[in-house]
């Protein structure tokens, strides 16, 4: 990074350099005109021919002379020139005396005017320093401009490497000022979201070895006894009963399977969203149905006056709401309350349940995958994805699901934006 942060600044410093340089060598050399310098010169050269060549001293004695710039006549011949024609009427000649000192030659007649010596552009070291100070300032403007950047890509890079280490919590931190901001904004998008699948992809090994393990262990030792129960002169409701264990557990790992598979589409945003027009009402109305029974808690359901309309997958909806209700049918003790109500903004959907509330302490991580509340009661309990289907299902509709839980009742409820 040093490295680059010296290439990147010598190259601006240089090319305001060189690009200083050539343009104030292009000035002087064809922009800047001495015509204007020179013009008293030539006028007063211009008068002095006209003069009869007598009188031309007199007349340049009477002039006021500047110690700075004093003027003689002479005659050509006192002048040693490389070359004589270059002298006119209307133009100066100049000729360099010493580092510091000038000449100039005006033809007048026969006669030639010489001014000087005259000291060349007394504020040439001057005007060098300030030409000096001029590109230091630049120079250090771009040092202003270009430190603070190499300092983030720096930063960018050491990020880079840390996650690179597998350190998946790595976070940039820049100034709101800082030129590379959106890019660290994005790095830091994409570090928690691959952060979030890694340790969904934790959870999801840890809870298929742990809950597939168990039916897995029964259905080995029932495979095991198979021979026993199979005897001609075995009990055959006794048969009967452990064929049925056997399918409970089979069926219980194709229920984790399952809710592994929905989870992991959701999760990996490859399972595309039909987005529709969905009676809500119709579709709760229809989720309940299925799942009442005369063993569960009753479900009782207030809906509004009017039907309640949203944007979305009618098959993810109905996931969503049928999660709930299950959840609430393992907890509720006497009824189960379903609420849908409407405004100009939202539409939500509530389930609430009269069973025990959920700690404080587990419900910031009730919507985490695969997690599970330490403090499961009546034997009730599921694989710890549920809730989480549900709150990816909500992602993808712009919706949320809120949490409201004391003593007496839990209340999950879900909010969409009105399409109205």
């Amino acid at each position: 990074m040093k490295r680059l942060f010296i290439s990147l600044y010598l190259l601006i410093s240089l090319s305001i350099l060189g690009i200083g340089w050539t343009l104030d060598n292009i000035w002087q050399n064809n922009v800047e005109d001495s015509g204007a310098m020179d013009a008293p010169l030539i006028a007063l050269a211009q008068l002095l021919g006209k003069l009869p060549e007598q009188e031309r001293l007199d007349y340049l004695k009477q002039i006021d002379h500047s110690p700075n710039y004093p003027l003689e006549l002479v005659d050509s011949s006192q002048i040693a020139l490389s070359d004589h024609s270059a002298l006119t009427d209307n133009s100066v000649l100049i000729t360099t005396v010493s580092d510091h000192f000038e000449l100039h030659f005006i033809k007048v007649n026969n006669q030639i005017l010489v001014a000087g010596p005259i000291e060349i552009d007394p504020r040439a070291r001057l005007r060098k320093l300030f030409t000096l100070l001029f590109y230091l300032s630049l120079g250090l403007i771009a040092l202003i401009w270009v430190w603070p950047l190499s300092r983030d890509l720096k930063t960018l890079r050491n990020a880079t490497q840390e996650f690179g280490q597998a350190k998946w919590d790595t976070q940039i931190k820049l100034s709101s000022r800082s030129q590379v901001l959106p890019l660290a904004t994005t790095f830091n998008e994409m570090a928690k979201q691959i952060s979030s699948l890694i340790e969904s992809q934790k959870h999801l090994s840890n809870a298929v070895s742990h809950e597939i393990r168990t039916p897995l262990a029964r259905l080995k030792f029932a495979l095991a006894l198979m021979p026993q129960y199979c005897q001609p002169d075995s009990d055959e409701q006794r048969r009967t009963e452990f064929l049925e264990e056997m399918k409970l557990d089979v069926k219980e790992m194709e229920n984790l399977l399952q809710e592994l598979l929905t989870y992991a589409s959701l999760e990996s945003q490859q399972k595309e969203v039909n987005l529709e027009h969905c009676d809500l009402t119709a579709l709760t109305l229809q989720t309940i149905k299925r799942l009442s029974s005369q063993s569960t808690p009753p479900i009782h359901f207030k809906k509004g006056a009017q039907p309640a309309y949203i944007i979305g997958d009618p098959s993810l909806i109905e996931r969503a709401i049928q999660n709930l209700i299950t959840n609430a049918q393992r907890f509720a003790q006497d009824a189960i309350d379903i609420k849908i109500e409407q405004n100009k903004q939202l539409v939500t959907l509530s389930v609430t349940n009269d069973g025990p509330g959920i700690p404080e302490e587990d419900q910031a991580k009730i919507f985490e995958p695969f997690y599970r509340s330490k403090s499961v009661q009546n034997g009730n309990k599921g694989h710890g994805l549920g809730l989480a289907i549900i709150k990816r299902i909500m992602e993808r509709h712009q919706g949320e699901v809120e949490l409201i839980s004391s003593e007496e009742k839990t209340s999950f409820i879900l909010t969409w934006p009105n399409p109205k």
